[in-house]
């Protein structure tokens, strides 16, 4: 199992930028894929953001494609999230999440299913 421990949300104006942190923990996950998901009040989670810890293949929502960044830091175990050009839109929970079974290989890694371990959720408020 993985830890996962997400941070750097809050109260931004619409056009402003938020970093988002995950520091991951525990079980080994070399060759694996790291991603974000939100979910908004009343909705399902959505994916934001894809990462592959080895070789840094992202992926990107349509959405938030050209706004927001995924990175990591393998020696610190971290995986970010840069959002600039905030929208009230992008209001919601934000989860890290971890694929350490391989399951995005076959699932898809915009797939929630394809995910093992979650962190708790960070919040982001985004005001007009």
């Amino acid at each position: 199992q993985v830890q996962l421990v997400e941070s750097g949300g809050g109260l931004v104006q619409a056009g402003g930028s938020l970093r988002l942190s995950c520091v991951a923990s525990g079980r080994a996950f070399s060759n694996r894929v790291m991603g974000w998901f939100r979910q908004a009040p009343g909705k399902e989670r959505d994916f934001v953001a894809a990462i592959t810890w080895t070789t840094g293949v992202t992926s990107y929502a349509d959405s938030v494609k050209g706004r927001f960044t995924i990175s990591r830091d393998n020696a610190k175990k971290t995986v970010y999230l840069q959002m600039n050009s905030l929208k009230p839109d992008d209001t919601a929970v934000y989860y890290c999440a971890a694929d350490v079974a391989g399951r995005t290989s076959y699932l898809g890694r915009y797939t929630y299913s394809a995910y093992d371990d979650w962190g708790r959720g960070t919040q982001v408020t985004v005001s007009s």
